[in-house]
């Protein structure tokens, strides 16, 4: 699985606006600067994420983005399906609408289970979990494990 360059961004720029939640709201060029994101590739991005439902945005000398609901109710899922849809697709499919024969016929419960396994990670963390640190002891028992951190 890849995270896109616009997930990437997506979700830090939805990190700036939790951590900074009670500020008001922040314009894209100080999330573009907090982050190191290229200004216009965050535009297009938070236009995506206000399409999405992840946040408002408002017009004006003190306009700016916010984000749509409190950050313990939007997981690191709802940011990336706003931005680049599914989570886990294959050659540009939902698992669901694929079928396989012969050999091959096991790949399709594999692809389900690997979805199965994004979705619970992706959906169990909030962006309040990243924000404050206190990420699901599920989570942060898989990135304890020694493997986790080299590459086969």
């Amino acid at each position: 699985m890849r995270i896109s360059a616009r997930a990437d961004y997506a979700v830090r720029a939805a990190l700036q606006l939790a951590a900074a939640s009670d500020a008001g709201p922040l314009k894209a060029e100080a999330i573009a600067d907090a982050q190191e994101i290229p200004h216009k590739f965050l535009e297009s991005i938070l236009n995506d994420m206000r399409r999405g439902g992840v946040v408002l945005s408002q017009r004006g000398v003190n306009g700016g983005y916010r984000l749509a609901a409190p950050a313990e109710s939007i997981s690191i899922a709802d940011v990336i399906r706003a931005v680049d849809g599914p989570l886990v697709s294959v050659q540009g499919m939902r698992p669901p609408e694929l079928s396989y024969k012969g050999p091959a016929a096991s790949l399709l419960p594999l692809w389900i289970a690997l979805r199965a396994n994004v979705r619970q990670i992706l959906d169990g963390v909030s962006l309040a979990d990243v924000v404050s640190g206190r990420l699901p002891a599920d989570v942060v028992a898989l990135a304890e494990a020694p493997a986790a951190w080299t590459n086969p």
